[in-house]
């Protein structure tokens, strides 16, 4: 079958890349082959569709979680990362142009001009799915590899955990919820593949169960789709719902919102364009790449001038509500485990931002939990405690390894 489906791609390919200028390399070989692309007819660009998001169906049967093509990288072969190893499909073969053409036919003309512009474009896919009535989502990343079009793609999870999965105090419960705080800046942050996604939709989630309201979502990519509930929610993906973050939070106040989640506040504009918009009195939402509670108020600070910090230090000090910081440990069983630092901004947090003393909010978090509060050491000694991780693992993954080895051994400060 996969032998049938190789030879269909050279058949629908081969007369596309025969009108092909000999001359064209780089950008304009990429333009070139968008515009026959877009010159084909619906029946052909249908079936090139179908055959990739056949190779994506076959990540199901496989139980793949991300699939490569095209570049010189993959060697003209598919490879599939299969329960954390990637490995290539023997029986298809694709070449360099077949790639090319397959990925620019998945393409929109705008998301094609970001492209060149960028060498880089973050999108979702969407594939039908025949076992029930929710698409098969993917985050994709396409690129350059040495002039070919290079291609990941993972899969999204529909499933969304329940909130009770992430062990919050109530206290940290009711300032993530609209119900109790109509206004705040929360932040959740963590490195890449840290789960950061997955518990902002399941803080969504848990808003849109309880409350009336409407959220507005912007991401690159828009990963996992809300059904509305209680709330009205809108996905809006940067690259083809809207140009950039900073624009689609800007424009979100005139949507009539009461939350509004930046998917990653990435450059100074989008942040400080989310400070100002729960400074005018929404409940904001957005992460960082951060990897505490502390260094993600710091780089909040750094990002701006240093005439402008006075001034974008009292305001983060009076918007800031809540910080989850947070690492997906390798576990025992053989699987992963959440730890995370939490901090809930009282008082005494606030005047320490302002104060600039951001140094101090480390003691608050260790001594901070009757109301919720912890250090990512003080959690990482729990899950040690209670048999979920290894002390070694505790250890790599400390942000003050020396205070979890103290704590470990029972040794006081």
């Amino acid at each position: 079958m996969q032998a049938v489906q190789t030879n269909r791609i050279t058949e629908l390919i081969e007369p596309m890349a025969n009108r092909l200028s000999s001359t064209n390399k780089g950008i304009e070989l990429h333009r070139e082959i968008g515009e026959i692309i877009e010159d084909q007819p619906k029946e052909v660009r249908l079936e090139l569709k179908s055959i990739l998001d056949g190779f994506l169906h076959e990540m199901y049967r496989n139980e793949a979680s991300d699939i490569d093509l095209g570049g010189p990288g993959c060697d003209n072969q598919i490879w599939y990362r299969i329960h954390g190893d990637k490995s290539p499909v023997d029986d298809i073969e694709m070449n360099l142009l077949e790639t090319d053409f397959l990925l620019h036919n998945i393409l929109m003309p705008s998301q094609r001009e970001h492209l060149f512009e960028d060498l880089n474009l973050d999108f979702s896919y969407s594939i039908d799915s025949a076992e029930d009535e929710l698409d098969k989502r993917f985050r994709a990343d396409l690129y350059f590899d040495l002039e070919h079009l290079a291609l990941n793609m993972r899969k999204i999870d529909n499933t969304i955990r329940p909130f009770k999965t992430l062990a919050l105090h109530p206290e940290v419960a009711k300032a993530l919820s609209l119900k109790y705080y109509k206004y705040g800046l929360t932040l959740v942050t963590g490195i890449t593949g840290s789960g950061k996604s997955s518990t902002l939709d399941t803080v969504i989630d848990a808003n849109n169960r309880t409350v009336d309201s409407h959220i507005v979502i912007i991401a690159s990519p828009v990963e996992l789709i809300h059904k509305p509930i209680r709330s009205v929610i809108r996905h809006r993906e940067v690259g083809r719902d809207v140009t950039s973050f900073k624009n689609g939070a800007v424009q979100a106040l005139r949507q009539d919102p009461d939350v509004i989640v930046i998917g990653e506040l990435r450059d100074p504009e989008t942040i400080m364009t989310a400070l100002e918009i729960t400074d005018s009195g929404h409940k904001t939402f957005g992460t960082l790449h951060t990897s505490s509670a502390m260094e993600s108020i710091e780089r909040i600070l750094g990002e701006v001038p240093p005439n402008e910090q006075n001034r974008v230090r009292t305001r983060l000090a009076d918007v800031l509500t809540c910080v989850i910081s947070q690492k997906l440990i390798p576990s025992l069983d053989g699987k992963r485990v959440l730890a995370k630092e939490v901090l809930l901004v009282t008082s005494a947090v606030k005047a320490a931002i302002r104060n600039n003393n951001v140094g101090e909010i480390y003691q608050m978090l260790m001594e901070g939990g009757e109301k919720g509060m912890n250090t990512m050491e003080q959690d990482l000694k729990r899950l040690y405690d209670e048999g979920k991780i290894s002390r070694e693992e505790a250890i790599n993954n400390a942000n003050n390894k020396k205070r979890l080895m103290q704590l470990i051994t029972d040794v006081d400060l």
